[in-house]
């Protein structure tokens, strides 16, 4: 059983912006195509991995991984908008400083 908890959620909407934003980036074929593969596949095991524990590297290791491929993404963004990669870049390293007790906010963490 998963219980439910604010740095889940915002581990789960950081993933999905990432997802979103590898979706986004694949469609735009501005030659960035093989980056959104990458961040599709990472940000979908980072997802999983805050439900799965079997899944291999851990969520922190994939989260380190999803915000160096969403930093790629920023500076070779080419035709896309920054909204959706700098959201999901600001959420993704709030769930990793939280996720490592670097700050602690009671309630979150």
């Amino acid at each position: 059983m998963i219980t439910l908890s604010w740095l889940l959620i915002i581990g789960i909407v950081g993933g999905i912006l990432a997802l979103i934003d590898g979706i986004l980036r694949m469609r735009s074929r501005a030659g960035s195509m093989i980056l959104g593969i990458i961040e599709i596949v990472v940000a979908a095991l980072f997802v999983l991995s805050l439900f799965l524990p079997g899944i291999p590297f851990g969520a922190v290791v994939l989260a380190v991984v999803t915000i160096v491929v969403l930093i790629i993404g920023l500076i070779m963004r080419g035709k896309l908008g920054l909204g959706v990669t700098v959201a999901a870049l600001v959420v993704q390293v709030i769930w990793l400083v939280l996720e490592n007790h670097w700050v602690v906010i009671p309630g979150v963490n």
